[in-house]
């Protein structure tokens, strides 16, 4: 059913893009509720009676009949109860709190009303920040350009959701990730942030050598930030190339063999594990890695996502499609017409393979040579790209981008503004 579902929601969000009419459900079905509906309802979008106002009726007459007989004879059950002076009965005697009624909302130490460190009966401190930060820690973090941009999605009210992104690798590798994940769990205790994106490229780039040592990399940086940041989701990004092969067994030999850290089964452990809430997977290899071959981007696409369902990632984490090939130097290159088929076959079809669950489009970066590369045009001149992303405001909660403060394309709240049109996400650089 949920496969069924996604798949008309996406295909009429690629229809529409390219114009194409979606058929309206039959009015004729008994359980159609599709009249309640407005006018302005996409037709993908199907209302269906769990019980017909009828039915509806026949049930509420079964309960009420005979003043409700039948609603008194199906319970509730005696409940099961321990009399703690039974002899044989044991009642724990070291619970919580000072075996006292106290009003809703009252403290449970004196001192506590004003949110102030009151001191326990015995006179030490028994009041403990539950995130393991100071206060000057977290004014720290908020007077930071990211913690400003954070600042600014909440006051501006975009209605995106807000990750902090950054690089912790090379932090571990020196032997500051204590240090580090400090700073990056104050930021996350901002209001509007939901997580922490704490490694990009994992495996990928040449920053560990052995998989041993990007598991300790992994196991040890997600406990920290739990420790820290208590309720804030955690998010890596990586690629697996060895995917996009398919049932091509010379391709998955070589691909294996040339990205030995990249193996799924590894990944696969660190999500069944819990260790990370949202796995972003890269296509930036999907169109060149596999010409020796005769796999093409938009088959190695399908092969990729094909294997994430088998393997079931969906159940331990949220899995999304990353794409960096929407932007481009100067003006814009696309076409209405060939932007329109890349959305479709980057954006649509990852969501309609029914394995990514959000899109993360980088919409802006910038080389070694300065050079920057944009979705939109510069100073947010419009374009033809962006003018059909913007289009997709039926998935925009599906929908991410990668955002750096420290480079602006104009100001902070200005470039919020113009992302929130396309994104309902937005993960803010912290460097």
């Amino acid at each position: 059913m949920r496969l069924r579902l996604r798949q008309i929601f996406v295909i009429g969000l690629a229809l529409s893009l390219l114009g194409i009419g979606v058929p309206a459900w039959s009015e004729d079905d008994p359980r159609s509720c599709n009249d309640l509906m407005g006018a302005d309802t996409p037709a993908y979008v199907v209302c269906r009676w769990m019980a017909t106002p009828e039915e509806a009726a026949d049930i509420a007459k079964f309960w009420l009949d005979n003043d409700g007989q039948n609603m008194i004879d199906a319970g509730p059950m005696n409940p099961i109860t321990i009399d703690c002076t039974e002899p044989g009965s044991v009642c724990p005697t070291d619970s919580e709190g000072d075996g006292e009624m106290h009003d809703v909302g009252s403290p449970d130490v004196e001192g506590a009303e004003d949110g102030g460190t009151p001191e326990c009966q015995n006179g030490e401190q028994c009041f403990v920040d539950p995130n393991g930060l100071s206060a000057a820690e977290k004014a720290s973090a908020q007077e930071t350009p990211a913690g400003q941009a954070a600042k600014a999605v909440v006051e501006t009210k975009t209605n995106m959701r807000v990750w902090i992104e950054t690089e912790l690798a090379d932090d571990y590798k020196a032997g500051k990730l204590a240090e580090a994940v400090k700073k990056v769990a104050a930021l996350a205790t901002q209001q509007g942030v939901v997580g922490i994106r704490f490694t990009s490229q994992l495996g990928y780039n040449q920053t560990f050598t052995t998989a041993e040592e990007m598991d300790k990399f992994v196991a040890e940086t997600a406990a920290a930030l739990r420790s820290l940041a208590p309720g804030k989701k955690l998010a890596a990004h990586t690629v697996v190339p060895v995917f996009g092969c398919g049932a091509n067994d010379a391709c998955k030999a070589e691909i294996t063999k040339k990205y030995p850290l990249l193996d799924p089964d590894r990944i696969g452990a660190w999500l069944s594990a819990g260790l990370i809430d949202q796995l972003a997977l890269d296509s930036g290899h999907l169109g060149t890695e596999y010409a020796t071959w005769k796999i093409d981007a938009a088959e190695a696409q399908r092969n990729q996502w094909i294997q994430v369902r088998a393997r079931a990632w969906d159940a331990y984490a949220q899995i999304a499609a990353e794409d960096a090939s929407f932007a481009s130097t100067g003006a814009a290159q696309l076409t209405e017409e060939q932007a329109t088929k890349a959305i479709t076959e980057r954006v649509a079809a990852p969501l309609q393979d029914d394995a990514a669950e959000t899109v993360t489009l980088w919409t802006r970066w910038q080389n070694d040579q300065g050079q920057v590369s944009r979705v939109y045009g510069e100073k947010w001149a419009a374009n033809v790209t962006w003018d059909q992303l913007k289009k997709l405001s039926t998935v925009r909660p599906r929908l991410a981008t990668i955002y750096d403060p420290a480079s602006p394309e104009v100001d902070v709240a200005t470039d919020l503004k113009n992302l929130s049109e396309v994104f309902g996400q937005v993960y803010v650089h912290a460097a």
